[in-house]
């Protein structure tokens, strides 16, 4: 496939944006999270907060999460609340590992959106098309180093987003706004056609 997407800029980032904001599905779907998991459920110190939450994420998002139950157990189990106000990005991994009848599951992608679901500002969300756009323009501009396998290293995940952020100009925004950007940029460039 031979993709030519444009340059970041704070232009670019901004048009995104602006047509993010005209998605009514995806707004109203981010608005319906954030009302579970900011304003009707903000604590994860009831098993049903949990699982209603990581229900409604799980379909929103498509996290293919076929037995929830047993993920939400663990969150329980992490006691995650202050963690989660503190922004230590330690609890993804932590939450992402789930050992679901005697076999070990990572779900990274749905660890880190539950997190930034309750803190946006510190907890940025991976997924495949962010994946795909950032190691497209780590290829073309050569924005940082490293390697496609330490995307999943949260830690490394976040400090690459703040060094693609600051080669492009883009710091005055925020992990929210970055985010909604490279995955729309992800969506158009590399969605596939069937």
């Amino acid at each position: 496939m031979n993709v030519d997407i444009p340059r970041p800029c704070e232009q670019e980032l901004k048009k995104y944006l602006d047509l993010w904001d005209s998605l009514d599905n995806y707004v109203l779907q981010e608005k319906s999270l954030n009302k579970l998991f900011m304003g009707t459920f903000p604590y994860n110190t009831e098993i049903e907060d949990i699982l209603i939450k990581a229900s409604a994420l799980n379909d929103f998002y498509s996290t293919n999460i076929f037995s929830i139950f047993p993920v939400a157990q663990h969150i329980l189990n992490l006691d995650i609340d202050k963690r989660l106000k503190d922004g230590d990005i330690t609890l993804v991994p932590e939450i992402a590992n789930v050992e679901i009848k005697g076999i070990k599951k990572v779900f990274y992608s749905f660890a880190t959106k539950y997190c930034s679901h309750h803190n946006q500002l510190d907890f940025p969300i991976y997924d495949s098309y962010v994946d795909k756009v950032l190691m497209y323009f780590q290829k073309k501009h050569k924005f940082a180093s490293f390697k496609q396998n330490e995307l999943k290293d949260y830690s490394k995940f976040k400090e690459i987003l703040l060094k693609f952020a600051e080669y492009y100009g883009l710091s005055n925004y925020n992990l929210k706004d970055i985010d909604r950007y490279l995955w729309q940029l992800g969506k158009q460039f590399f969605t596939k056609k069937y």
